[in-house]
């Protein structure tokens, strides 16, 4: 059946409201209806009948089930008598295990006995084995203390005869000494006679070498003496007759001293008579030399400035050729500025009016759009009522999901172009103060959207809208 329509107004399908339906477009919304609802219903017997194979599918495996269950039973039993027999074989084993071991026991008891029979002949054997060895040792004891007797008068003997020895040879070399110590002392006596012979015999010489060197050095000493008187006298009467000598040319000097000091006299009034045209003379060269230095140093100056004169001209002709350069430059760019400022700011007005008019469009897109998803709210909310009495309808999910789609959309295309709009008049704002133009010689104040957008437009994802400054 159709959705009923609310009260004080009818249902909006497809964009049309249910009041201004004709009766066949109703019927055509009614056998569209229907056909849903047919195709639910095969879909309903589709899945009874899926559902009746999972149940014979089911009982199917629940008896596969009881025949496992029986074989599980089956192979319990099996294990139990396994079991039963395993516990029998266990007893059999034990009863044997207990006979071997008596069997063993009594093997133990005979070898135990045995071995105390061989231990206690061992042990006979082993004591007269020791009596035979201490009876030995007895025997090794005796003979040892026999031999250390025997080798204790043995030692006796051999330091009584080494004693006497010692003794004997003791006399022999004290006899030896007594004879040598008594000839060496004779020879030393005849030793020492024959050398103070000898000693005064040299003495005697010496004194006779002696006695005769004195007397020849008192006659070389005569001699040179008289040869010394005999010069001294000599250099005596020398020195006498250079002294005359000297007398006379002592004379002659300060004669001559005289006559050299009245000339020195002359000669002095006749230096002080030039001294003073002298000094004038050195005076005036020296002035004449001052003045030489100071031309020498003035032309040098003149010839300088000369060609720094040369230079300032040619630089200031350079100057005022760039500066005619300049001035024309200026004017050129004077004029370039002019025309990027007209162009300029007919760029800010197109763009800002192709932006206007998109959003405007864009803006009245969206008012149309939401006019449409409110009316079709309406339409679904309708339907949810509906749709609780018949199997949901997959074809208007889809339809309802592809619309709120596309509003997101188109909300997120307007924004993007708001956002290129304030970026774009951001840049241009950015361009005019970089070319020293203020914002306020435009004329006009650009638009800008503000944050929350215009006209009930959201803000854009991730901040896209810019805030207005």
């Amino acid at each position: 059946m159709p959705p009923k329509a609310k009260k004080g107004g009818g249902v909006v399908i497809d964009g049309v409201d249910t009041t201004s339906m004709t009766r066949e477009q109703l019927e055509v919304f009614c056998l569209r209806i229907k056909e849903e609802n047919d195709r639910e219903r095969e879909e309903r017997n589709f899945f009874q009948m899926e559902r009746d194979k999972i149940r014979t599918f089911w009982e199917i495996t629940k008896n596969e089930l009881e025949e496992h269950r029986a074989k599980l039973r089956n192979k319990d039993r099996q294990i139990e008598e396994a079991a039963e027999k395993n516990e029998a074989e266990l007893k059999f084993y034990r009863q044997k295990v207990k006979h071997l071991q008596y069997e063993h026991q009594n093997d133990l008891t005979e070898a135990e006995a045995e071995a105390l029979v061989a231990l206690k002949n061992a042990e006979d054997a082993h004591n007269e084995e020791e009596r035979e060895l201490l009876k030995d040792k007895k025997d090794l004891k005796q003979l040892g203390r026999d031999k250390d007797f025997a080798h204790q008068d043995q030692i006796k003997a051999l330091k009584l005869e080494f004693s006497e020895n010692v003794s004997q040879a003791r006399t022999e070399f004290e006899e030896k000494a007594k004879v040598l110590e008594n000839k060496y002392e004779r020879k030393f006596n005849e030793l020492k006679t024959e050398l103070n012979t000898k000693h005064n015999m040299e003495i005697a010489e010496i004194e006779e070498r002696k006695n005769t060197q004195i007397t020849e050095l008192t006659k070389h000493h005569d001699n040179v003496f008289s040869e010394m008187k005999n010069y001294y006298n000599d250099i005596t009467l020398n020195n006498l007759a250079l002294i005359s000598a000297l007398k006379d040319q002592m004379d002659t000097l300060r004669s001559q001293n005289q006559r050299l000091s009245r000339q020195v006299s002359d000669l002095t009034a006749q230096n002080k008579a030039l001294q003073e045209p002298l000094e004038k003379a050195l005076k005036d060269a020296a002035e004449y030399k001052r003045q030489l230095q100071n031309y020498e140093k003035d032309k040098i100056s003149l010839l300088n400035t000369k060609a720094k004169l040369a230079q300032t001209k040619k630089e200031l002709s350079d100057l005022i050729w760039a500066n005619d350069a300049l001035e024309l430059r200026f004017g050129k760019l004077e004029t370039e500025k002019n025309e990027l400022q007209d162009r300029f700011v007919k760029a800010i007005l197109e763009v800002q009016q192709k932006t206007g008019m998109k959003n405007i469009l864009l803006q009245k897109r969206i008012n149309t759009l939401t006019d449409l998803s409110e009316q079709r709210e309406v339409v679904l909310g309708d339907l949810a009522v509906a749709a609780k009495k018949m199997p949901e309808n997959k074809k208007l999910q889809q339809i309802l999901a592809s619309k709120n789609a596309l509003i997101s959309d188109l909300e997120y295309e307007l924004a993007r172009l708001s956002k290129a709009h304030d970026d774009v008049i951001s840049s241009y704002e950015e361009k005019l103060l970089a070319y020293g133009i203020p914002i306020e010689e435009l004329g006009f104040e650009p638009l800008r959207f503000r944050a929350n957008g215009q006209g009930g437009i959201s803000k854009g994802p991730a901040g896209l809208v810019t805030q207005n400054k």
